[in-house]
């Protein structure tokens, strides 16, 4: 694992162990040497983790769709910044550089982030680990909603336990350095 995307808000949320846990996050990143590629956001979440990373000396990898750029959200000082077309560039983008995945705690986008790599993950088109960076309960209802729809029979317990929960960086990091996501058929 050389390169971890980070999903997570372009809003800092309502509470300060948000903006704690992205900092924790992106200090542990740097001192693994990690890359950090994210959506290249200056604000929220999203600009703590990309600071604490460039601030210990760490490598950030930003991808900025257009028309997002234009309303000078960009982070002006990245290690490198890759603007693109559209949002689904640059999930492809994010994806190919990424070894694995950590979603924070974040909105809409955030959500279809991780969705899309879930589900990637779910039908065998890529074999990346990927992990939930559980802050304050934040995604307690989203791991109860995995939890149901195993129960329902529409997700199969192999395929939900691809997301790997932790609320510490340091130990998620170290599960999904470990982890290799088998390739499971979707269906149940």
């Amino acid at each position: 694992m050389k390169s971890v995307c980070v999903f997570c808000g372009s809003s800092p949320g309502a509470r300060p162990e948000y903006a704690a846990a992205a900092q924790a996050m992106g200090e542990a990143l740097a001192r693994r040497g990690l890359t950090l590629v994210y959506g290249g956001a200056s604000r929220g979440l999203m600009g703590v983790l990309a600071d604490t990373v460039l601030g210990r000396g760490g490598t950030v990898v930003g991808v900025m769709p257009k028309a997002l750029g234009r309303a000078e959200i960009t982070h002006a000082g990245l290690t490198e910044l890759v603007i693109v077309d559209s949002m689904y560039e640059r999930k492809r983008l994010m994806f190919e550089r990424s070894d694995a995945f950590v979603t924070l705690p974040g909105g809409f986008g955030t959500l279809d982030e991780l969705a899309e790599v879930l589900t990637m993950s779910q039908l065998g088109i890529h074999a990346k680990p990927c992990g939930l960076l559980d802050v304050a309960g934040f995604f307690d209802p989203l791991i109860a909603f995995f939890d149901r729809a195993v129960a329902e029979r529409f997700v199969r317990p192999e395929h939900r336990a691809l997301v790997t929960v932790g609320d510490d960086p340091e130990r998620l990091l170290d599960e999904l350095a470990k982890a290799a996501p088998p390739p499971l058929p979707k269906w149940l």
